[in-house]
């Protein structure tokens, strides 16, 4: 009595297509589904229908809608293996068993469940063949085969099948579009749209942050110079005229953009045309290059900073240690451990040569900033129209050549300490800005008009006479005054009794070394020839003379007698017609003044050459000129 159904035998094929239409026409998503299972049950007659998504990975069917004898199951999923489902699924065809399911499929737990006695199930494909889901219903009675039954779910299974993908290709537009907005959101550049005249349309939040929350229709320009507004709007117009494909383009040397506050900064940027339903919209992405401009600045500073340093290094070969014990010698070292603790301005003076940049040095490594660096400058080597740039920088174009922004000698000692060596060589301008630095620790870099401010310790030294410059008009007194707040005299060799002899040995080891060569101690004659000779250029000269008594060495055995003649220049001052006259040191040496002034006016003022004053005065023109430069003796015009 149960070996058909209801309406098999009976079924309107032409009424359940209707009732399928008329109850599918306006729904969509679940609605749709649960219409269209009920709407299937309904017209066949059975105990439940339902419509699944196939899920490959886990091998499972996960309802979408599920009608059973009247109620609606919820959240039904269960695996397709053991179950009729499978054989839909792995053979994507139509499955009907008439009667006795469970005894085929004895491990389909749902179905027992569910008290299935027959089954008829079809796979949802979508245009590649690949399997969806499947549609299906179920009976607890015997569901004998009839052809329009078969026919009625295969439509129904169409319509489902249609309708999962529109679903799916709906939930991957969302999805692409969410991703695409997150991208745009999270983008660390600024991402603005633009309309047609440039009004915004939307912002990113890079956007919203930097030029702060601008409302729809607002002219986009507003926020750029006007130079780069003008700019902005003559690019738009030629996206219009490229071909469709190139309609984009990189905007070079960046935009002039404002930041909400007010503040100006470079943004590189990109500018790109787009159509939407014939409307036309632009996107632009900036980036505010602010910060990466100063740290290519600071890497270009940090550049120069290293290479200052390797020559440094270079110009430190030799020069590692301040040696010496005599009483003259000793007050230096003293007055080099007192001021070091301080961060007062020293003014170091001394003959050529004496190792005043040691002393400079001494200060520094002992004082509290000897982590960062010291900075030296020769004021007497810088051509007079870069003197200030050197000092204090420039901007870019500040002059012809100035291509890049440079910082100056004391942005790089900024923490440290800068020796200003032959300071009395500066230029007056000079002088005025250098005693700003000190009093205020302020200066602008040339090209521009901000004022930067600088923490240095200031050292400079001089073998001129500043009190006679300042007198003569050529050296500021209010900067003489600054500068000498702890004078420190460094005394010429001849002056440090057995120093020279220190000096000599500890320079021939060194560079013996330096050169793989074992050298002898120094000899008795060695030892008096030292002490004798005057030394006119200081320890530079006697570490020259060393250095060449080193590399003319024999068997590792000085020869210094080739090195070191008498000096007329010294022996003509020094020497007295009258006996038991003692002489003091300026005397001595406003002697061999007037004897060299003498000899140079004789000789018309030249110095080397047939007759000149060295031949005169039976010495080396470098050695004269080295003497006149110590006594501060110009050369007449």
């Amino acid at each position: 009595m149960h070996d058909t159904l209801p309406l098999m035998h009976t079924l309107d094929e032409g009424a359940a297509l209707r009732s399928i239409v008329e109850g599918t026409a306006t729904h969509t998503g679940d609605r749709f589904f649960q219409t269209l299972v009920e709407s299937l049950a309904r017209a066949l007659g059975t105990h439940g229908a339902w419509v699944t998504e196939y899920l490959p990975e886990s091998r499972r069917l996960r309802a979408l809608a599920f009608w059973l004898g009247g109620k609606w199951i919820q959240d039904f999923e269960h695996p397709v293996d053991g179950t009729p489902c499978a054989d839909v699924v792995d053979g994507r065809r139509l499955v009907h068993i008439a009667s006795n399911v469970l005894a085929l499929y004895p491990n389909d737990e749902p179905g027992r469940e569910m008290g299935a006695v027959s089954y008829l199930g079809v796979p949802l494909l979508d245009a590649a063949e690949t399997v969806l889901g499947h549609l299906a219903v179920l009976d607890r009675r015997p569901m004998p085969a009839a052809p329009r039954a078969e026919a009625l779910i295969r439509i129904f299974a169409a319509r489902a099948a249609a309708e999962l993908q529109r679903l799916r290709a709906e939930a991957e537009v969302r999805e692409r579009e969410e991703k695409l907005t997150r991208l745009v959101d999270s983008a660390m550049d600024a991402i603005v749209e633009l309309d047609d005249g440039l009004r915004v349309a939307r912002m990113n939040p890079a956007a919203a942050k930097l030029f702060g929350e601008a409302a729809g229709g607002t002219d986009f320009r507003r926020f750029l110079s006007p130079e780069s507004g003008a700019r902005l709007g003559v690019l738009a117009a030629e996206l219009g005229v490229r071909a469709e494909g190139e309609r984009s383009l990189w905007i070079p040397g960046a935009l002039a953009a404002r930041h909400a506050s007010g503040a100006e900064f470079q943004a590189e940027a990109t500018l790109s045309r787009f159509d939407v339903h014939r409307r036309v919209f632009y996107t632009l992405i900036l980036r505010n290059v602010n910060e990466r401009l100063e740290a290519e600045r600071r890497i270009r500073s940090l550049t120069v900073e290293a290479e200052y340093l390797r020559e440094e290094l270079k110009a430190l070969a030799g020069f590692d240690d301040i040696l010496g014990a005599s009483d003259a010698f000793r007050g230096v070292l003293q007055a080099v451990k007192q001021v070091a603790a301080t961060d007062a301005t020293v003014l170091v003076l001394g003959e050529t040569g004496t190792g005043k940049e040691l002393v400079a040095r001494a200060i520094h490594a002992a004082s509290g900033r000897r982590a960062r660096a010291l900075v030296k400058v020769n004021c007497a080597a810088i051509p007079a129209a870069l003197v200030e740039s050197e000092f204090f920088g420039h901007e870019r174009g500040a002059f012809t050549g100035a291509t890049q922004r440079r910082d100056g000698r004391f942005a790089l000692a900024h923490g440290g300490t800068i020796f200003l060596d032959e300071v009395a060589e500066l230029p007056p301008d000079l002088q005025v800005k250098l005693l700003r630095v000190l009093q205020e620790g302020e200066f602008e870099p040339v090209g521009s008009s901000q004022t930067r401010t600088v923490d240095v310790r200031v050292i400079a030294a001089t073998n001129r006479d500043l009190v006679r410059a300042v007198s003569e008009g050529r050296f500021r007194e209010d900067l003489y005054y600054r500068l000498n707040v702890v004078p420190i005299e460094v005394p010429p060799l001849r002056e440090r009794g057995d120093d020279v002899v220190v000096l000599a040995a500890a320079f021939a080891a060194r560079v013996g070394k330096r050169m793989g060569r074992t050298i002898e101690p120094l000899s008795a004659n060695d030892v008096t020839r030292l002490r004798a000779y005057t030394w006119p250029g200081n320890v530079r000269e006697l570490q020259n003379v060393i250095e060449r008594a080193v590399i003319t060495s024999v068997d590792g055995r000085l020869d210094l007698a080739r090195f070191l003649q008498a000096d007329p220049v010294s022996a003509a001052a020094a020497t007295d017609r009258t006996r038991g006259v003692i002489r003091t040191v300026r005397e001595l040496e406003a002697l061999e003044r007037e004897n060299i002034l003498t000899a140079l006016d004789s000789a018309g003022g030249r110095v080397a050459g047939a007759n000149g004053a060295a031949e005169r005065l039976g010495t080396k023109p470098s050695t004269l000129r080295s003497r006149m430069k110590a006594l501060g003796i110009s050369r007449p015009n």
